[in-house]
Parts: structure tokens; C-alpha cells; sequence
């Protein structure tokens, strides 16, 4: 990994791929043709591009049953006990509204309520992510969700992983479809004889998929449009450089556009840690992709003071951010950007991935500026309640008819003072 000195102005913004002309056209032919040709159009799109015809596009209650019975009894309690630990943090999330008291018989108030319907897409084909199907579904289920529907692309035998399938039985979640693309993100946009319509989409997935979830916006709600994962590290001279280099490398796997950063005050550390990085790409399995992420996106900074280190971050607003220095805990208390925070040698990103209980659902390419982590309330929205009495509209009347005026809105004015008397 590069070794640099720390200045101002570092950045975790990347070009993104994709996104270009021919792809988006490529996503709005599907778009159409979905909406257009419903079913017939999915069935095409994923005999083109997924390899196989579906005889059903609903996975059956038998493939479901086959990969409970297929799934090792280790990992299936382990994605349960998962599975509660997410649940109980979410639950802390949940809002019930309030009602505010005007006197006078008047209030003012806000309801809460759930989503009817929600789809998440979890992206499949030669890989499995049940922690996408918990991570999605339980903040959605703890909000009130009542429908929640799975789409995924199946391999080229028609099926989807074991353990996807069973992180949903495991939730209770049955509809799920065997479609993926632009053209899964089309039927749960606009519905099709056999899928009907959600009111918003969640989940990660390719270029298409993401361009898809650009596409349809403002006709259904989107989580985010997520880029490739990243991961800062504030670390001191008490981090064990091996720990690490295996976290930078732990983000570095995902794709060659991750990114991974350290920032620390320690020079040595910085020497060690890219020692450590070399030593231990060596032995990956995705060593290609994580040597090209490493390669391209990774960088060593070393700072003069743990202030000007904080400060750092605080720029990246990383998606993942460890901290690994002594006082970890008041450190913490500056940081102001970044969309999931482990405090300590024993917080490794993977705890929160998969089994701590939060959400790895994170705002990347320094939007955790303004964006947070999936939540509770992205599958609520929220009613604004008036109720004035007659004697609160008699004093509030005339201070309504001028504001309304000021604005030229001679109908609002007139709305207002139409009442106060009986009529005929």
C-alpha cells in the first residue's frame, strides 16, 4: 500500500463504472418492456441474460423446505441467533408519533405509519447473501411492513442459494421470485400478472440494477444508490498491524473499486501495516480483486497528531470507520461523518456485517455527509395531523388570510374565512 503524509483535501470519491448511455438505454428498454409485457417480458430478459427458462417465476414451498433441510444446522442457528441480535437493535428504532396540545380543544399531532409493501432485491447468481435478506427485511418487518417480497436471480440450474432462501424462512418470508436485473427492479416498480407492485426497493446489485433504482424513483421509493465498499481505519501505535491489514483486506475483497484507507499517528504502524497487507494478499482467495482495490484505492496516511487524524475522517466520511487507539471511546465523541462506527481491537467491520446487530446497509463515496444506514424509519413515513377548534380558528383566522395574501393566494384567504357561521 502507498504510504503518504497526511494534507487536507483527501477524498474516498471514485469514478464509479458504468452508468453510461448504452447501458442506461439498455435499462429503459427492459423498464418498458416490463411494464408494457409483464411477465412475458421477465421470462425473456432472464432466459437472455440469467441462462435459464422459469417454469415458475415464485420460488415453491418445496425448494424452500429443500434448502432448510440442505443448510448446515451450524449455520442455520447462527444466521437465527444473527437474525435476534438484529431484530433487538432495530426495535430501539421504532417511533409512534406524537399529539401536541393547543388548548382550546385544538392539537396538532404526527402518525407513524408502516409501509404497505416493500421488495428487496438481493443480488445472487454465483453468489449468496442471506445477511442482505436479514439486514433488509428485519427493519422492514419492525416498522410494521406487512408484505415484504424477495427478488433474486437464480443460478443457471434455476435455483437460488440455500441460504438465502433460509434466512427468509427464517423470517417468515415467503414471497420470493427468481427474477433479477433491471427487470426484477421493473416488476416490483410497476407489477406484472404475477408480482404485484411494492411501494418502495431496497437492496444492492450491479450497474443495471442501480440505474433500474435511478430509473423508477418518484414512482416507488429507493434505499440508496450504493457504490463499492470502503473502509477507513484510525489507528495509534497500540493497533496490532496483522489486525489491520486483514480489516483494510476484509473490504478490499469486495470489489476492485473498494476502497481502503488507514489513517493513524504511528509511522511504524503505517511501515507494518503494508508489509502485513503484501504478506496477506498473498494468501487470499479473491486475492485479484483486492490487490487491484489495494492497488488503485488504497492508501496509508500518516498524520502528526491524532486531532489532525480526526479531522481526516471527519473529510472521508467513510462508509465503515474502525478506531483503534487508545481512548477509542472519546475519540469517538469527534467524529461527526460515517455511516457505521467500531470502536476497538475487538470491532472488526465483520462483526457488524453480519452479526452484531446493526445495520450494513451504509451510505458510501462520502455521503455518510448527509445519508445514514438502513433503518426502521426508511419503511415508515410520517402523517402531519391539524385539529382547530372554532375559538382557535377565530383568533388565527385573520393572521392566516393576510399571510395567504402576502403570497397573492386570494383563494387560500378566502378558504379560511368562508367559516364561522351557520349555514343554510
Amino acid at each position: 500500500m502507498k504510504i503518504t503524509k497526511l494534507e487536507k483535501g483527501i477524498s474516498l470519491k471514485r469514478p464509479l463504472e458504468g452508468g453510461n448511455e448504452e447501458q442506461l438505454k439498455v435499462v429503459r428498454q427492459v423498464l418498458a418492456d416490463v411494464r408494457t409485457q409483464g411477465d412475458v417480458a421477465l421470462r425473456t430478459y432472464t432466459e437472455k441474460w440469467d441462462g435459464y427458462a422459469p417454469e415458475s417465476l415464485r420460488v415453491t414451498g418445496a425448494e424452500i423446505e429443500e434448502a432448510v433441510n440442505t443448510l448446515d444446522q451450524q449455520l442455520y442457528k447462527d444466521l437465527a441467533e444473527a437474525a435476534e441480535n438484529i431484530r433487538l437493535y432495530h426495535e430501539q428504532q421504532i417511533r409512534s408519533g406524537y399529539r401536541l396540545e393547543l388548548g382550546q380543544g385544538s392539537w396538532l399531532g404526527q402518525r407513524v405509519t408502516a409501509l404497505d409493501a416493500v421488495g428487496l432485491y438481493v443480488p445472487g447468481g454465483t453468489a449468496a447473501y442471506p445477511s442482505s435478506v436479514l439486514m433488509n427485511v428485519i427493519p422492514a418487518q419492525v416498522a410494521g411492513v406487512k408484505r415484504i417480497v424477495i427478488t433474486s436471480p437464480a443460478g443457471q440450474n434455476g435455483k437460488l442459494p440455500a441460504g438465502v432462501l433460509v434466512a427468509a424462512h427464517l423470517l417468515g418470508v415467503d414471497e420470493i421470485y427468481k427474477i433479477g436485473g433491471a427487470q426484477a427492479i421493473a416488476a416490483l416498480a410497476y407489477g406484472t400478472e404475477t408480482i404485484a407492485p411494492v411501494d418502495k426497493i431496497t437492496g444492492p446489485g450491479n450497474i443495471f440494477v442501480a440505474l433500474a433504482k435511478r430509473e423508477v424513483f418518484g414512482e416507488v421509493a429507493i434505499d440508496m444508490i450504493a457504490g463499492p465498499s470502503e473502509i477507513a481505519v484510525l489507528a495509534d501505535d497500540t493497533a496490532y498491524p496483522d489486525e489491520i491489514a486483514a480489516d483494510l483486506l476484509s473490504q478490499a475483497e469486495h470489489d476492485a473499486l473498494a476502497c481502503a484507507i488507514l489513517v493513524t499517528t504511528s509511522e511504524p504502524l503505517a511501515q507494518r501495516v503494508a508489509e502485513e497487507v503484501e504478506k496477506q494478499l498473498l494468501e487470499l482467495p479473491r486475492q485479484a480483486v483486492a490487490r487491484a482495490s489495494i492497488e488503485t484505492f488504497g492508501v496509508i496516511y500518516v498524520a502528526e497528531t491524532m486531532s489532525h487524524a480526526v479531522e481526516a475522517i471527519n473529510s472521508l466520511a467513510p462508509e465503515h470507520l474502525e478506531i483503534v487507539t487508545e481512548n477509542a471511546e472519546t475519540i469517538v465523541e469527534q467524529i461527526r461523518h460515517a455511516g457505521g462506527i467500531f470502536i476497538g481491537r475487538y470491532s472488526s467491520e465483520p462483526v457488524g456485517d453480519y452479526f452484531a446487530g446493526t445495520n450494513h446497509v451504509l451510505p458510501t463515496n462520502s455521503t455518510a455527509r448527509f445519508a445514514s444506514g438502513l433503518n426502521v424509519d426508511d419503511f415508515v413515513k410520517k402523517s402531519s395531523i391539524v385539529y382547530y377548534s372554532e375559538k382557535t380558528w377565530q383568533e388565527n383566522a385573520p393572521k392566516i388570510a393576510r399571510l395567504a395574501r402576502m403570497e397573492g393566494l386570494e383563494g387560500h384567504a378566502r378558504a379560511v374565512e368562508s367559516r364561522g357561521w351557520e349555514k343554510e
